[in-house]
């Protein structure tokens, strides 16, 4: 049935596909009889799902990953749709409007997107003000069920510079400090001038330091996890690793998009054609579950991984898992094979 949906979907600009998807989902979730059939169709609990990660206890292992729902405008119906945590974001201290469009291209004969969006979102106190919303209206509607967990993936706004990122970063823990559960440190996307560069030993100390001294501050500090861009070398992640135990960070996500094109079925014109852009989806998969053994055997599996990048089927998700992730998550797999992948995964670790 998705197949079909897919192929209509993609007769349409991927940006507007991804709005026209939300809107319709959203309104089938505003009535209750929409609500149950959505949980019917896509939500499945099992006790051998949960997994305590990071002091947190997860629903199900399968996430969403960042840049889905930048503004936290979908929560409560992407829950309805399986998940077992959502990141929200990537969230600026101010609001920004992004990139100029197109800025999102599909890549079928990969099972690929290319984005350019550049961290368009409502600015950190917008979203930490609907964020606050959602919290009550889930709280009331728990009904004893495993809390839904809900990242907040942090970056810097563009005309931020570099020398004052932390600043940002700052800002956006403590605006979102009481809701979210945990925080993601974004200096990995590629669509932000210079931001990248904010992964180099120094700077990234900074930053890492400044936030576990705001985070430690808290009477209940939260996990803050590192992601991490998919094209360092291995000395370069290595580096990156020694800070992160060294500064007790709560975990390491690899990874971001990438901005190689080797090894893709797409025409060179058309990927020429396209430009700049972070590049997620099928052909990342073999490079993650590299990153995710690496880190696993650097850290002595001290450090958690959370496995994001190729992600499409059941057993993806069983080989990070089986290189040492601990958590999954999801965006373009979701694209292109559907909501229902979600479930997949889930029934196939219950059956395990």
């Amino acid at each position: 049935m998705y197949s079909l949906l897919r192929r209509l979907l993609f007769l349409l600009p991927p940006e507007q596909a991804h709005i026209a998807v939300m809107q319709g989902l959203r309104q089938v979730h505003h009535f209750e009889i929409g609500k149950r059939w959505l949980s019917r169709r896509f939500c499945i609990s099992h006790p051998s799902l949960q997994r305590e990660v990071m002091g947190l206890t997860f629903p199900n292992p399968v996430g969403l990953a960042a840049g889905f729902d930048k503004n936290a405008t979908y929560v409560e119906l992407l829950a309805a749709l399986g998940f077992g945590f959502i990141e929200i974001g990537t969230v600026t201290h101010r609001p920004q409007a992004g990139n100029q469009r197109p800025r999102l291209f599909r890549l079928p004969a990969d099972e690929a997107l290319i984005n350019r969006m550049g961290f368009n979102n409502d600015g950190v106190i917008a979203i930490a003000a609907r964020l606050r919303n959602i919290r009550s209206r889930l709280s009331r509607e728990a009904q004893g069920n495993a809390r839904l967990i809900i990242g907040g993936n942090m970056g810097k706004n563009r005309e931020t510079p570099n020398e004052q990122a932390l600043v940002d970063y700052g800002i956006c823990f403590e605006a979102l400090y009481d809701t979210v559960d945990y925080f993601v440190i974004n200096v990995s996307s590629p669509n932000t001038p210079g931001l990248r560069d904010l992964q180099q030993r120094d700077a990234l100390r900074e930053i890492i330091s400044h936030l576990q001294t705001l985070n430690q501050a808290k009477p209940v500090p939260r996990p803050l996890l590192l992601k991490i861009a998919p094209d360092l070398s291995w000395a370069e992640l290595d580096q990156i690793l020694d800070l992160a135990l060294q500064f007790h960070l709560s975990g390491i996500i690899a990874a971001n998009t990438t901005i190689r094109r080797d090894g893709l079925r797409t025409p060179a014109e058309i990927i020429e054609r396209i430009g700049a852009g972070g590049l997620s989806g099928r052909p990342l998969f073999a490079h993650t579950l590299q990153m995710v053994n690496h880190i696993a055997r650097q850290t002595s599996a001290r450090l958690p991984v959370v496995a994001s990048g190729g992600i499409f089927s059941a057993e993806d998700a069983r080989k990070v898992m089986d290189a040492g992730a601990s958590l999954v998550q999801l965006y373009t797999g979701m694209i292109y094979r559907g909501p229902g992948l979600i479930r997949e995964i889930c029934e196939a670790l219950v059956a395990t």
